[in-house]
C-alpha cells in the first residue's frame, strides 16, 4: 500500500496534494480498499465552498456509502469529470487519475492539523 510522502492526509482518510494556493483532494488507497469497487462519486459543482472537516460529497461502493470530508477550507475550483463515467478510476489510481476536486484555499494554516504519510500510516496500523 502506497501513501506518497508529497502528500497529506486526515484521519477520515482523505488526502491533499498542496501546490502554491491550490488543494488537489482525493481519497487515500486503504480508503477505498476498505470501500471496495466504488460505483458512483457525488462531488460538488466548481464554486461550491467547503469547510475543513465538513462534507463536500459522497461515494459509493458495492459495501457502503460513504461522506467525503474536506481536508481544507475553500473553493472548489474544479471537479474530476472523468469520474462521472468511470467512477472505478478511484481504486485504480487513487493518488493520480482518481483525484476528486480542487479547490482554492481560504486558510492555508488549516494544513499544519493534516497528518503526514507516517502519521497516517501509525493511525491505520500500516
Amino acid at each position: 500500500m502506497q501513501f506518497p510522502d508529497n502528500l497529506k492526509y486526515t484521519k477520515d482518510h482523505e488526502w491533499v496534494k498542496i501546490d502554491g494556493a491550490t488543494g488537489t483532494i482525493g481519497i487515500t488507497e486503504y480508503a477505498q480498499g476498505e470501500l471496495g469497487d466504488v460505483v458512483f462519486v457525488e462531488l460538488p459543482k466548481p464554486g461550491t465552498v467547503v469547510g475543513q472537516g465538513k462534507t463536500f460529497g459522497t461515494i459509493e461502493a458495492v459495501k457502503a456509502v460513504s461522506d467525503l470530508y474536506a481536508p481544507l477550507s475553500g473553493e472548489v475550483i474544479e471537479v474530476n469529470p472523468a469520474l462521472a463515467a468511470n467512477p472505478e478510476t478511484v481504486n485504480k489510481d487513487p493518488y493520480g487519475a482518481g483525484w476528486m476536486v480542487k479547490v482554492r484555499m481560504t486558510q492555508a494554516s488549516e494544513a499544519g492539523a493534516l497528518l503526514d504519510s507516517a502519521a497516517y500510516r501509525a493511525l491505520i496500523g500500516k
